[in-house]
């Protein structure tokens, strides 16, 4: 099934970073016990890590954290793109297609975010799935869940720090983590024997909504908040074209 964990936090060394990854990693090892792969760009103050179950593609050209040819968008995905031949099929014909270095829909989604952006590739996007892009171009951190939210993806602000990850045991790996408890929620998993989304059990850590893309910009990175509204997606699109896709901007809950 695979699974993800990130940070972006300002002023670390990367001899101090890669053991706190490791340590958010080791603790979703159950989700992908095939790889792990761990990217760090100091400047920008970006950690993406991957726990790896090969399925599609089992040689060394299915591992993440993934970049594109250029290098300037790079992923880490849980999860898997149903159409993604289709999409090669799709960027094929209209002269987009790159070298394939593997077979895995990893690769696939790389290249339609490429020819694309990254809102119409999740829209052409037939699968389950929770992800985080980082554009190093744009200085911009975008994380997606599957329309049904197959796949879990929480995310927060901890003491400066943005975590996120498949899980919230691996957040709690982070130094930053607070694990103050959301009594909010407790009074909901009371009543409803469950904790609705976004809340979660910690304060200031949310679950990502099912079919909803989440955008951090440098001034969220900067300003150490999140954007008032999130991406959701109405509707779908083919790969193909088709009518044009229905969004709407729906207001974070608080």
């Amino acid at each position: 099934m695979c699974g993800i964990a990130g940070f972006v936090q300002r002023g670390w060394r990367p001899q101090d970073a890669q053991p706190v990854l490791e340590g958010m990693l080791d603790a979703i090892r159950h989700r992908g016990p095939d790889d792990q792969g761990t990217w760090l760009d100091p400047e920008a103050g970006v950690a993406l890590g991957h726990r790896r179950l090969s399925i599609l593609e089992l040689t060394q050209a299915g591992h993440q954290p993934m970049a594109c040819p250029s290098g300037r968008h790079l992923v880490i995905f849980n999860g898997e793109i149903y159409n993604h031949l289709e999409l090669r099929e799709t960027l094929r014909r209209a002269g987009c297609e790159p070298a394939w270095r593997g077979h895995s829909d990893t690769e696939t989604l790389l290249a339609c975010i490429r020819a694309w952006g990254i809102a119409r590739t999740l829209q052409a996007c037939t699968g389950m799935f929770a992800l985080a892009v980082w554009d190093r171009e744009r200085r911009t951190l975008t994380l997606a869940r599957d329309r049904l939210g197959e796949k879990p993806l929480y995310h927060g602000w901890q003491d400066g720090s943005f975590l996120f990850g498949s899980e919230l045991k691996a957040l709690r790996c982070h130094p930053a983590f607070a694990g103050t408890p959301d009594w909010d929620a407790a009074a909901a998993f009371l009543r409803l024997a469950y904790v609705p989304t976004p809340q979660t059990i910690y304060q200031g850590i949310r679950k990502l909504p099912a079919g909803t893309m989440l955008t951090l910009g440098p001034e969220e990175l900067a300003t150490r908040r999140e954007p008032g509204g999130l991406l959701v997606a109405r509707g779908s699109r083919g790969a193909r074209g088709g009518a044009p896709v229905r969004r709407q901007l729906c207001r974070r809950r608080r």
